[in-house]
């Protein structure tokens, strides 16, 4: 290989880049040579710190007396000493290296030093030891026993391995300061009676004392041991003389409970005795942390992990039998629907770890509330249901309230105190259904009834609410199968220019030509494809259908019209909507500059900086690009002059009134006179009469759309529009 004055500095940048360590020392053990990675672990800042020194300068004798002895042995031998796995010595927690040596030798074969080379293999240890975890658990898994009776058996099959012996099993309790008995099937009722509980102590018997020291305990003389003064009598008669308790420890070394074996003369324990222990306390240790394991397994599919609550699984297991018990009891079960206001700008303005907290703290809120007297459940995002128990609704509605009204409190979280409200809805058993399903439905319809009121606000059901949601539920599948079916159609409305009299653009606008109700106008279904998602696959079908509209005009040789298309905020917030855009285009072969693409002010300012750069890609395309219902919205003047548009749409509310508001005259003539300072276009929608039309042109507005000019048609009605649009065109 061809080498150059500045091969060593690549080599040495190349070295620093790699993540293992390696170093070589001289025959003295002093360092020659490190890359970074090697400095850093030993907390030094560059190599020079750490050239000359030994480990003996780095590390405590002893480590350094091993690394010197291995080292010194391969510089010896000539020997390579590879792969072997060592405990890293620096280092925050426990870490585990791969290490190889190897002689450094000059060009003569000479041994000149040790070069030394390891990989962090942290990771590989610990995936070892998971599966060691994973197949103890597969082994206690084909048990299949409940734990008491596992222990039981455990018990009986060592006692049967050891002739004249009797064993126990303890079980440290949930509090932590006790042992409870668990398993001793072959001592008398009288000795499990007195031993089913026994403090955790330094001398609290046998098993207890054993548990405080995390050691075995042995007693080689009932008679005589002052630790066995608890049990003389309780083993009297039994002719037990000797005994030990070993603490059963989990993979963490925490203290799960206790084996003792009793055996029928004293002494020290024997190897049998030793080994049959040992064998115990392994396979106990085993079975206890594996139904530890399967009820956590089992919490945590049942509860929520954020807030420690009930879930929907624990909520639908349980919702039947707190009926069963009202109905008996002749009491009334109220449940309410909780959605937190505005949850969503709180994650995104304070950041979702602001947001589990305000869940974390809604929950206790709620819990503290309900005080064991019902349930309170999460479940999902911002969503809880509530289920109180009582007599009256009355009542119930009042305890709902307070709910609500302790959910309001002011929170301070993120250096900021803060409100938030929720809207609730209650459906009270049996009032308003006599089943779970029915009722969280109902309390869900009346939730959302509360959101339509104003949101901070508790509704109660009614059957208005379950007919309106019932409607709800058909129109959206209907509207999922409108477009399986292309049911949708699109009008288009003439946009006129008044000096001309040309006819220029069209704007395309949906109608739902249902089967059965006719044609539905967008109010009645648009909000509801906003809110459901469905807005997205409608939007792409209109961009599409009125680009293939527009290329057939032109394609029967009429004048070109630019057509202008709607978009939805959800459409405009996807970020590959600008491919979609150039997609439809040449799927239907239309000039980019005959679609014009209207976004509100409003969904401008959502996101000014990510409307911006769609707005740039859009006009790259070379779509024209129009700001609808103008003046309605909250964009600042310095960011309109930043946006890539052509044109601004004055909103129809500004004309309603005119000539008779002259308020509304003004701003009319403001926007006029901001546009064109601006160099944009300018159009009014919702003309109606000559005299709007005849103010706009005074104002100097002469592009115009509405009623005065024709209402929004199917293509095929359209047409006279467009043949004045030509025969104009000709005259000009």
């Amino acid at each position: 290989m061809q080498s150059d004055g500045s091969s060593p500095y690549w080599l040495e940048a190349m070295i620093n880049q790699i993540p293992d360590y390696i170093y070589a020392k001289d025959l003295a053990g002093r360092f020659l040579f490190a890359n970074r990675a090697v400095v850093v672990d030993n907390g030094l800042e560059t190599v020079a710190d750490l050239i000359g020194r030994t480990d003996f300068d780095l590390h405590p004798f002893e480590a350094a007396t091993a690394i010197h002895a291995v080292e010194s042995m391969v510089m010896e031998t000539g020997q390579s000493d590879l792969g072997i796995e060592e405990q890293a010595l620096n280092g925050d927690g426990e870490r585990w290296l791969m290490m190889s040596r190897l002689p450094l030798r000059d060009r003569h074969g000479k041994t000149i030093g040790v070069v030394g080379m390891s990989r962090d293999i942290t990771v590989r240890k610990k995936a070892e030891r998971l599966m060691q975890a994973q197949s103890r658990l597969l082994e206690l898994v084909a048990t299949g026993m409940p734990l008491r009776d596992f222990l039981a058996q455990l018990v009986l099959m060592i006692e049967a391995q050891h002739p004249g012996s009797r064993g126990s099993v303890m079980l440290r309790s949930a509090a932590g300061d006790h042992l409870e008995l668990a398993a001793a099937p072959s001592l008398p009722a009288e000795f499990r009676d007195i031993m089913r509980s026994l403090k955790i102590g330094p001398a609290s018997g046998i098993s207890g004392t054993a548990a405080w020291r995390k050691e075995r305990v042995i007693i080689e003389d009932v008679d005589t041991d002052p630790l066995a003064k608890s049990l003389r009598f309780l083993v009297d008669g039994l002719g037990l003389r000797s005994c030990s308790s070993t603490p059963i420890l989990s993979y963490q070394g925490e203290v799960l409970g206790t084996f003792a074996l009793f055996v029928d003369r004293p002494g020290s324990p024997d190897a049998q005795h030793d080994e049959l222990t040992a064998i115990a306390v392994h396979l106990a240790g085993l079975a206890i942390e594996r139904h530890r394991a399967e009820e956590r397994i089992r919490y945590m599919a049942r509860h929520d992990a954020l807030t420690g609550l009930p879930n929907r699984l624990l909520l639908d297991a349980e919702f039947p039998a707190i009926l069963a018990e009202a109905k008996a009891a002749g009491r009334d079960v109220g449940v309410a629907f909780l959605d937190i206001d505005n949850f969503k700008v709180i994650n995104d303005s304070l950041g979702h770890a602001v947001g589990d907290e305000l869940l974390k703290i809604v929950a206790t809120r709620v819990t503290d509330i309900v005080d064991g007297q019902g349930m309170a459940v999460r479940v999902g995002g911002d969503e809880f249901i509530v289920l109180l128990s009582g007599h009256g609704a009355d009542a119930l509605v009042s305890r709902f309230e307070a709910v609500r009204h302790a959910v309001a409190t002011p929170i301070t979280l993120g250096g900021l105190t803060f409100q938030v409200t929720c809207s609730m809805g209650i459906a009270c058993f049996p009032q308003h259904g006599d089943n779970p399903s029915d009722l969280v439905a109902n309390a869900d319809a009346a939730m959302y009834r509360a959101k339509e009121t104003g949101r901070d606000n508790l509704e109660i059901f009614s059957v208005e609410m379950a007919e309106k949601a019932r409607k709800k539920l058909v129109l959206i599948e209907e509207m999922r199968r409108a477009l399986e079916d292309g049911q949708f159609v699109l009008y288009f409305q003439p946009q006129k220019n008044l000096s001309t009299g040309r006819v220029f653009g069209a704007e395309a606008l949906v109608r739902w030509n249902h089967p059965t109700r006719g044609l539905v106008p967008p109010s009645d279904f648009i909000p509801l494809a906003e809110e459901t998602g469905l807005i997205v696959p409608l939007g792409d079908w209109i961009l599409r259908e009125a680009c293939r509209q527009c290329r057939a005009w032109q394609d029967d040789d009429l004048e070109p019209v630019v057509v202008s298309v709607n978009v939805s905020a959800r459409q405009f917030k996807e970020k590959a909507w600008a491919v979609r855009v150039a997609a439809a285009l040449a799927e239907c072969g239309l000039d980019p500059r005959y679609l014009e693409l209207e976004v509100t002010e409003s969904l401008i300012m959502q996101d000014l900086t990510g409307a911006l750069q769609r707005m740039r890609e859009l006009k790259a395309l070379g779509v024209k690009l129009s700001i609808d219902d103008f003046g309605t919205g909250y964009s600042s003047l310095s960011a309109l002059k930043s946006f890539p548009v052509s044109q601004l749409k004055i909103d129809r509310s500004f004309l309603a009134d005119i000539p008779g508001d002259a308020d509304n005259m003004a701003i009319t003539s403001a926007i006029v006179s901001l546009a064109q300072k601006l160099g944009l276009e300018v159009i009014a929608e919702g003309v109606e009469t000559e005299e709007q039309a005849r103010f706009l042109v005074e104002s100097g507005c002469v592009n115009i759309q509405g009623y005065f000019v024709g209402k929004p048609v199917p293509p095929a009605d359209f047409l006279p529009f467009l043949q004045k649009a030509e025969a104009s065109a000709r005259r000009s």
